[in-house]
């Protein structure tokens, strides 16, 4: 029998969203739901999870799930290979959508806007702060293209251990940051009955504008 999935479903009770609790610059918003959701990770869960979504140049949207790795007045900033399919879409398409979405909050973020990559040396200081092995991982494995089997992607990396085993392991050129410059967040909260609570912020003329969405 196949699996029926018409009748999941939760009430969402758990808070609301008005105007009244909203600031006028949803970067402040963002920051509060993002540190409520840290807060409230139990068990711990990677609350800066997201999706991002682009398209590439034959107009097709592609989605997976990313870390975010800061954010502010600026932006939203994530970090990858360019030669991937991610970065293969953003030179030929440099617009995304990135969603967070908190479960446990009942809680949704949207954002949306243009990306552009990371000064070099931004990209080079995170670099040089990750683990070892996930800097050996950036340069052994050939993002996105097809391998044979498991073993090709250790023998890459046995030769990335060798290359690097007497010096330091470099920011590879095809590896690096990105910020996403929001000019549309949009903020969810799950309410009963399916009525949602939406509030849109969108950017124009450098001021934001808020209004409400149906759900």
């Amino acid at each position: 029998m196949p699996l029926s999935l018409a009748n999941m479903r939760r009430q969402y009770t758990l808070d609301g969203l008005t105007e009244a609790q909203a600031p006028d610059n949803p970067l402040t918003l963002f920051e509060r739901w993002m540190q409520q959701a840290r807060d409230s990770e139990s068990p711990p869960i990677e609350a800066n999870s997201m999706h991002l979504a682009t398209v590439d140049a034959a107009g097709r949207p592609h989605c997976r799930v990313l870390l975010l790795k800061g954010f502010d007045q600026d932006g939203f900033v994530f970090f990858g290979n360019y030669d991937s399919a991610k970065g293969l879409d953003l030179a030929a398409n440099p617009w995304a959508a990135m969603t967070f979405f908190w479960p446990g909050l009942e809680r949704q973020v949207r954002i949306e806007g243009p990306v552009h990559r990371l000064d070099r040396a931004l990209s080079d200081a995170y670099f040089e702060s990750r683990p070892l092995a996930s800097r050996l991982g950036a340069w052994a494995s050939p993002q996105s293209r097809a391998l044979t089997d498991r073993a090709a992607l250790e023998a890459l990396l046995v030769q990335a251990r060798q290359r690097f085993a007497e010096q330091p392991v470099p920011r590879p050129e095809h590896w690096g940051g990105y910020c996403l410059r929001p000019e549309r967040l949009e903020f969810w909260q799950g309410r009963a009955d399916r009525l949602h609570d939406r509030l849109d912020y969108r950017l124009h003329d450098a001021a934001w504008q808020r209004s409400r969405l149906a759900p």
